[in-house]
């Protein structure tokens, strides 16, 4: 297979598998997130089978500990996350008028003398922002829940994603090997090489963004729920799920907080500063501890390729493309490093044959050289 072959196969497979998941976007979110499950586990059942327990034995122990576990934290936080997802949707447009209210009251004075802006235009200005804002945050809110219902009910994903898992972690190992065995054989040392290095950065990333998305919500809830904020628990914990972003997570969350403080503690201005010392102590974390020890340095992926791929697949393929964003955005990254790789290596970069070909004066030795290659040619 030639060169030019070799390039049309992979567009061509590339583009069939696209159409296929923009087509089937509505029903693929419980094999996607049981995919997802499937890879996550997969090395605890390695463990389990490297310490002598069957596979199957392995598969049980593991999807039963976890749903056991996820069904227990929900029943937890199910009911409270409820009360005050509810009662913070209910009392949001207070929160936006009392904040408006407070900006331009309490800093009202001190801004007009610094921007030369009359109070009701102040008003206005900041009336407008905090609405497009809090309209921003409500389409997004709604276009998240909109596309979960269209995609699955979430009953339908609960039963149908851990069988899925069920079987892709059963079969992982035999599935990998039969894969293996697909590639072409020209070309197999190189295709491993990829896909390890591919694994490396979706496991590195993935599965250590994961840990650190729940150990900063957990910090979050517990933090600003001990100081007294309203719905605490439930901004904490959100900005957490969300710094799974870099940055976005942690940003939204004190924004939110900030705002709920400014409404609930001012003027006593001593609680506010904790919230943020909260969210301080929380990005010190993030950056000194927990991002070097569980994601690591040399995953390959940086937060502004991250975020437009999290954009990019969203706006293509709804909830399921921001699923496999962050894989697929892995997989591009070690394909694009390899293809500027073999680019640099050949004469294209170099430019080697381009000069000796045209006669260019560059390198004494390659002038020299091309005129016997030439002459030997003709001989």
């Amino acid at each position: 297979m030639t060169l030019k072959r070799q390039i049309y196969f992979w567009l061509a497979s590339f583009a069939l598998f696209a159409a296929f998941v923009y087509l089937f976007s509505p029903i693929l979110l419980p094999f996607v997130a049981g995919m997802a499950l499937a890879y996550l586990l997969d090395p605890v059942a390695d463990r389990l089978e490297a310490v002598g327990l069957p596979r199957l034995g392995a598969t049980i122990v593991i999807l039963v500990v976890f749903v056991l576990a996820f069904v227990v934290v929900l029943l937890l936080l199910l009911p409270v996350l409820g009360n005050q997802l509810a009662s913070f949707l209910q009392a949001f447009p207070g929160l936006v008028s009392s904040l408006q209210e407070l900006i331009t009251t309490g800093f009202g004075s001190r801004v007009f003398e610094l921007l030369g802006i009359g109070g009701q235009d102040l008003k206005a200005n900041v009336g407008s922002l905090l609405g497009e804002g809090a309209g921003w945050i409500g389409g997004l809110l709604k276009s998240v829940w909109n596309g979960g219902q269209a995609l699955l009910s979430v009953i339908s994903l609960f039963v149908v994603t851990p069988v899925v898992a069920f079987y892709l972690l059963l079969d992982w190992d035999r599935m990998v090997t039969r894969i293996d065995g697909w590639l072409p054989r020209q070309h197999q040392d190189t295709v491993r090489r990829l896909a390890r290095e591919m694994d490396r950065a979706v496991a590195g990333f993935v599965r250590g963004q994961v840990s650190v998305c729940f150990l900063l919500g957990a910090f979050y809830a517990v933090g600003l729920a001990a100081v007294g904020l309203n719905f605490g628990l439930l901004i904490g914990i959100g900005a957490g799920l969300v710094s799974f972003i870099p940055y976005v997570g942690a940003t939204l969350g004190l924004v939110v907080s900030l705002g709920v403080a400014l409404v609930q503690f001012w003027p006593d201005w001593p609680m506010v500063a904790v919230v943020l010392a909260i969210f301080a102590v929380g990005q010190f974390l993030e950056g000194n501890i927990l991002q070097p020890k569980l994601v690591g340095n040399n995953v390959g992926l940086h937060p502004v390729w991250l975020m437009f791929a999290l954009f990019a697949f969203g706006y293509l393929f709804g909830f399921v493309g921001m699923l496999i964003a962050v894989p697929a955005a892995a997989m591009i990254g070690v394909l694009t490093r390899f293809a500027l790789s073999q680019y640099m290596a050949s004469t294209l970069y170099t430019g080697e044959g381009t000069l000796m070909a045209s006669g260019v004066p560059g390198d004494p030795g390659e002038v020299s050289a091309a005129p016997e290659h030439v002459e030997g040619g003709n001989g």
